[in-house]
């Protein structure tokens, strides 16, 4: 019986998330380098979202405005 392979979510480029957020992609590296924005992690010398934390992200700024 072949085993199912598990669902993963890609990690976002910085396109993709530039994209979803609907903000310049010199916005995330400005964010990064100022420490803020969503959650960005270094794969080799790429820069990758988790689509979840990115997310959580957006999220924890409608809180703050409420």
């Amino acid at each position: 019986m072949p085993r199912e392979r598990p669902v993963i979510d890609p990690m976002w480029t910085t396109a993709e998330t530039s994209y979803y957020l609907g903000v310049p992609v010199q916005t995330l590296y400005q964010w990064k380098w100022l420490g803020q924005g969503p959650p960005v992690h270094k794969i080799g010398r790429h820069l990758r979202y988790d689509p979840a934390e990115v997310r959580t992200w957006v999220d924890s700024l409608r809180s703050e405005v409420a």
